[in-house]
């Protein structure tokens, strides 16, 4: 087998793990002190201290709010926003055996918008109970991985196919989600919501992460229950099937757990593109194929990655903050672009 399929020998692998840890400890000390105000590194840890372990280093109320309050929920909400897209991504393109595929471009994020801007604006309520965003973002995440399955079975199912259906679905649930911001929502309303659907941390606060954190921790744990089965995958449905594996009940347990990890994080920080496409080739690159190994780094390279484009987004324009979803689709759509000229090419 190459070594792509079994990655770096274990020094290696110890030593990229080490690495990685580290540069996610050095992300998330950068976000805090890079801002509109520039705090020392010391005093964002004395800030951090307070804030953590109930200490008392003096450190002024401002820098303390906007350390503690701000900035490291801000950091923290985009390393699980960025690993949880990046596992959904390794995901799919191990289920549908497609370098392209990732929640962005099958529409599973156009439809979580779309149910969380249903609910934000129309307010929709079941038994006389008013739905919350992030259940609305789940019903439109599985409403559009419907679609997108009803689509390429029509087309044989293929896999390039697949990948066609997603385009079609996101573009149907963006027009979904354009006509009811339009026609329905206030000024003030369609403003806010555009800017949101753009992708954007500015909002994350404490609360959100309490939500956010079970959500992609438990979605992880159920992908590595599945790793295994997920190698398996490699070799085809048929020959998945051969060894054992009961594909359609592992299909329906990962792609609800993808939905389910999409539409929590669409809900909070809006939609963001190319993270499920970028991290998994990139991990590939540092551990191999093997899924044991792949899952874990694409949520440690998938936050570093998001956490660094939230920097990014807010020093790149001085005085202005980008849409996250602007800066991940810098980085995306190249990446996009030659994986797509590479699997063109003739061998």
């Amino acid at each position: 087998m190459s070594h792509a399929a079994h990655g770096p020998n274990w020094p290696a692998r110890i030593g990229i793990a080490l690495t990685s840890l580290l540069a996610l400890t050095f992300s998330v000390a950068l976000a805090v002190t890079i801002g509109e105000m520039r705090i020392p590194l010391d005093t964002a840890l004395k800030a951090l201290g307070n804030g953590l372990f109930d200490l008392d280093f003096p450190v002024s109320a401002i820098q303390q709010g906007v350390i503690f309050d701000y900035r490291l929920s801000r950091a923290l909400m985009a390393g699980l926003c960025g690993g949880a897209l990046a596992l959904s991504g390794a995901i799919l393109q191990a289920l549908l055996r497609n370098p392209l595929a990732e929640p962005y471009i099958l529409g599973i994020s156009a439809g979580a918008s779309t149910g969380a801007v249903a609910v934000l604006i129309l307010g929709i309520s079941i038994g006389g109970a008013v739905l919350s965003v992030s259940t609305g973002a789940f019903i439109g995440s599985c409403a559009a991985l419907v679609v997108v399955a009803m689509l390429s079975a029509g087309a044989g199912g293929a896999s390039d196919r697949v990948i066609l259906a997603g385009v079609a679905t996101s573009q149907l649930f963006n027009a979904a989600t354009a006509t009811i911001v339009t026609t329905m929502a206030s000024a003030e309303q369609a403003r806010g919501v555009m800017f949101w659907l753009l992708g954007n941390f500015g909002g994350v606060r404490w609360p959100d992460l309490w939500m956010a954190a079970p959500v992609a921790l438990i979605g992880f744990g159920i992908c590595m229950l599945h790793a295994k089965v997920l190698d398996a995958f490699a070799f085809g449905v048929d020959a998945a099937a051969s060894l054992g594996v009961a594909v359609t009940r592992v299909k329906v347990v990962l792609f609800a757990t993808t939905a389910v990890m999409t539409a929590v994080m669409v809900s909070i920080v809006g939609t963001v593109g190319f993270v499920g496409l970028i991290i998994p080739h990139a991990a590939r690159f540092l551990v191999g194929s093997g899924h044991a190994r792949l899952l874990p780094a694409c949520l440690v390279v998938g936050a570093i990655f998001m956490i660094l484009a939230d920097i990014l987004s807010r020093v790149l324009i001085p005085q202005q903050i980008l849409p996250i979803g602007v800066v991940t689709a810098l980085f995306g759509a190249p990446v996009f672009a030659l994986i797509l000229y590479r699997a063109r090419r003739p061998q």
